[in-house]
């Protein structure tokens, strides 16, 4: 895969990262190690909340099992790092960006069609992060964190593309690619009102 082709070709994020925001992470990577670490934690629950609430759509079931797997062990990484540089896991802070995020989720609605929410908000989260992440691998000077984000950036990317393909498997696809364009839209306000924090991923 080219380096560049997660946030060039795949990704279709209509507002891109303030660049203050990789500053502000590299001055404080404690924080930023700690809340990546959530992140994986809550990306995995999110896994098994969906096997949980549709477990007679067997493709999804297969995978968010393969999906949890990979977030538990990404969130293990995320702990080796924070270990290895004298750091614990500290406390869970609120994400705002996701509580505003999945407050779009339609409720109420026919089982698939919020289905198709939960998926592509997932996915819009995936690319959001993948997105950091490139920022992380492209201008932080440590070199092993490079690596670890480079690294996690090409598996976010493969997330994203998983939860939308998963949403066209159970509604049509003109209504997944309308319902993606206008929550591509809301998470770019959302994004633009949002300040750079020196303690989130997101």
């Amino acid at each position: 895969m080219s380096t560049t082709q997660p946030t060039k070709t795949i990704l279709r994020l209509e507002l891109p990262t303030d660049p203050r925001w990789v500053n502000i992470a590299e001055k404080n990577i404690e924080d930023i190690l700690v809340d990546h670490a959530y992140c994986e934690q809550k990306a995995a629950t999110s896994g098994i909340s969906l096997i949980v609430k549709y477990p007679d759509k067997t493709r999804l079931v297969e995978e968010m099992t393969d999906l949890v797997a990979e977030e538990w062990s990404h969130f293990e990484r995320v702990l080796a790092e924070l270990k290895k540089r004298g750091y614990s896991l500290g406390r869970n802070r609120p994400d705002e960006y996701v509580v505003q995020l999945t407050k779009h989720i339609r409720k109420g609605d026919k089982r698939e069609r919020q289905l198709m929410d939960h998926l592509l908000v997932n996915a819009l989260i995936e690319a959001r992060s993948c997105e950091r992440f490139k920022l992380l691998w492209k201008n932080i000077q440590d070199e092993g964190l490079q690596k670890f984000y480079y690294e996690l950036m090409v598996s976010e990317a493969g997330h994203y593309v998983s939860f939308v393909k998963l949403a066209k498997e159970y509604m049509p696809v003109e209504e997944v690619d309308a319902r993606l364009k206008e929550l591509l839209a809301i998470e770019a306000e959302i994004i633009r009102n949002l300040e750079p924090r020196p303690d989130r991923m997101h």
